[in-house]
């Protein structure tokens, strides 16, 4: 709501007649506010508001194995109770095995949530996988491939390596086994499928947006303060005319001094979330050293 209360609404009166939107995934388990987030978006993307206007692609939480674990369904069962709860998560899930992987700005900028990884050769490679897109619940390793597999980056989780100097596929700091992709990657990609530019999102990182592969990658994040520890920016693209890109950017707000959300009542309310979050680290910021957790956890997806 900040992001719109800045730069512009999708609304009739706001931009929604000549601006597009388009969002990169994860948008449960960022926050507490998860069924909010989650819900707006669908609104707007409803047949009866904006389904021409407004874009949805999947990111690794839109998936029930992963938002089991990170929040999404704890919220949902502490904010409408048990039935209820569980009722909402699993038509959310429904849905979101429906959700497309990846999305084309005039065949010339690709959109993703993750990386290209090593796999993916040709965006031909995306468009032929067929949804839905389920997941059987399995092992922790078999949930660690699975959620990639089917979710566009056809083998593991990837992400640009640290700087444009670090060249080729290397290990990934999230796990074994895992793979970053060198700047080098991105200009193959680029050039075999005559693209400008590749956007994705997965990773938190200070400024709300960073560039890699001299300007052929951007990766963008939107939540501010990610899970209160990051004191990060949040970003948004505006693509315009000639696929110029430009960032906009909102920072991170202190919290009020007298307010519901800091009353006795809220916290004691919001005590399921702070345990939730004390539980598991945020992902890892992008440039800063990672935290010396368990690399086999579910935390470093």
């Amino acid at each position: 709501m900040r992001l719109f209360d800045e730069y512009g609404f999708p609304s009739t009166a706001g931009d929604i007649s000549y601006i597009d939107y388009l969002f990169l995934g994860d948008y449960v388990d960022r926050g507490q506010h998860s069924l909010e987030t989650i819900t707006l978006l669908l609104a707007l993307k409803a047949e009866i508001q904006y389904p021409d206007n407004v874009h949805l692609i999947r990111g690794n939480h839109e998936a029930a194995d992963i938002n089991a674990l990170f929040g999404f369904r704890l919220e949902c069962i502490e904010r409408m109770g048990e039935d209820d709860g569980i009722w909402a998560w699993t038509r959310f899930n429904q849905l979101f095995n429906h959700l497309p992987l990846a999305a084309l700005i005039e065949k010339k900028i690709i959109c993703m949530h993750g990386g290209i990884g090593r796999s993916i050769h040709l965006v031909e490679q995306i468009e032929k996988i067929e949804r839905p897109i389920t997941m059987d619940a399995g092992s922790l390793f078999y949930i660690r491939n699975a959620i990639y597999l089917t979710l566009g980056f056809l083998e593991k989780p990837s992400d640009p390596t640290e700087n444009d100097s670090v060249e080729g596929l290397r290990p990934n700091a999230r796990g074994p086994g895992l793979v970053t992709f060198g700047p080098d990657r991105v200009t193959d990609f680029c050039k075999r499928n005559k693209l400008q530019l590749i956007i994705r999102a997965h990773e938190c990182v200070m400024d709300g947006f960073e560039r890699f592969a001299q300007g052929q990658l951007i990766t963008l994040f939107s939540a501010t303060n990610y899970c209160g520890t990051a004191n990060n920016a949040g970003a948004l693209l505006v693509v315009g005319r000639g696929l110029v890109i430009v960032p906009k950017l909102i920072h991170p707000l202190p919290p009020p001094l007298h307010s519901p959300e800091t009353s006795p009542e809220h916290v004691q309310d919001d005590t399921w979330m702070q345990e939730l979050n004390n539980q598991r680290p945020p992902t890892p910021t992008r440039g800063r050293p990672k935290p010396n957790h368990d690399r086999n956890s579910l935390a470093y997806i």
